[in-house]
């Protein structure tokens, strides 16, 4: 992999953890809302209470390996980058992919 590819690969994945993390704060807030729901109808999750855990629980544990994993890679691609040239992309690219992250996001709720 040549640099520019590394440096795309780079993007890309901030991009999706970016995504990722967002996904995270949103099953955050329906897993609140939910135990609020079932408080509120005196009911149980059903899930919960044969397994221990709801599916919400399984999803935000799934999001939050995948966050992770995620992380390793974006150090790995760093480390080959040289630290310095990692940390400034990284830096510089933020914003946009906040921006875009919160476009993505914005639009797939939107078609709900």
């Amino acid at each position: 992999m040549d640099i520019s590819e590394r440096q795309r690969f780079l993007i890309e994945t901030l991009a999706a953890k970016e995504r990722a993390e967002a996904t995270v704060q949103g099953l955050l807030q329906a897993k609140a809302e939910c135990e609020k729901h079932l408080e509120q109808t005196s009911r149980k999750d059903m899930l919960r209470a044969v397994t221990g855990r709801s599916a919400l629980d399984n999803a935000i544990a799934h999001a939050q390996r995948m966050i992770a994993s995620l992380d390793r890679a974006i150090e790995e691609v760093r480390k080959d980058l040289g630290h310095h040239a990692g940390d400034l992309l990284a830096e510089g690219l933020a914003p946009i992919i906040r921006a875009r992250a919160a476009a993505e996001i914005g639009g797939a709720s939107g078609a709900d």
